[in-house]
């Protein structure tokens, strides 16, 4: 999965874009869960697996929730 396509279902999860991080990190935040996310934003680039899977730990959604999105 490219970053791309991870905030497009971030974005369907509630998610908004809170700010630029240091370098091509973004900052996602979810006012209702208060719960923040930061992606690596480098396109065209699959995430790896463990980076996917610590981005799903700090949103709180679980890898099937994901694929519902």
């Amino acid at each position: 999965m490219t970053s791309a396509e991870l905030i497009r279902k971030l974005k369907r999860a509630g998610f908004q874009f809170d700010r630029q991080a240091k370098g091509s990190h973004e900052v996602w935040y979810h006012p209702a869960t208060k719960r923040r996310a930061v992606i690596p934003n480098h396109p065209g680039r699959e995430l790896a697996t463990g980076t996917l899977r610590a981005i799903l730990r700090e949103s709180g959604i679980t890898p099937r929730e994901l694929l519902k999105l």
